[in-house]
């Protein structure tokens, strides 16, 4: 028992990082893309977004512009012509070299996904961190829920403090 407990505790903290709106300016290249492509259209604002999907929101304007802005991220190299975040490369170097701490960049489809994570652990281990974007800087978070408002903010106070919670948990 005493050597399970000494290998859970030995286990490196793990971080999960998604590429939309985390690593990569999503929102960003989506509206410079769609205005490129759509200049006599209305557009939403970055600093009108809500919700996770731009295509409700633009179709809620008018319901075609809905697969036109569809049309954008779709297209081949939206993604590949992404800017970083700011922040965000060096924020990842840095955690990856961090002891201790392994690094994964995750993404999800943009649609049916609701129940991937649930189905595939019943009780995660893990902490969602909301990463501000201008989507979702609206939300209220309840306070047991955690938000970075960029990569200057204090990200490597989370790790430790997921760090701490795994030696108390495994003791």
């Amino acid at each position: 028992m005493a050597a399970a407990m000494a290998a859970r505790r030995a286990r490196p903290v793990r971080v999960l990082v998604d590429m939309d709106g985390v690593l990569a300016d999503f929102e960003g290249g989506l509206l410079r893309g769609f205005r490129r492509r759509f200049p006599g259209e209305p557009h939403v604002a970055l600093e009108e977004r809500r919700g996770f999907l731009a295509r409700e929101q633009y179709r809620a304007l008018r319901p075609d512009l809905g697969d036109k802005v569809a049309s954008v991220y779709e297209a081949p190299g939206f993604f590949l012509d992404l800017e970083p975040i700011p922040g965000a490369l060096e924020a990842m170097l840095e955690m990856n070299n961090m002891q201790d701490t392994e690094v994964f960049i995750c993404s999800s489809p943009l649609l049916k996904y609701q129940h991937c994570v649930g189905e595939k652990e019943e009780t995660p281990s893990w902490e969602h961190i909301l990463f501000t974007c201008c989507h979702n800087q609206h939300l209220a978070l309840p306070p047991t829920r955690r938000r970075l408002l960029s990569w200057s903010d204090n990200w490597r106070e989370i790790i430790e403090s997921k760090r701490g919670a795994r030696t108390v948990d495994s003791s």
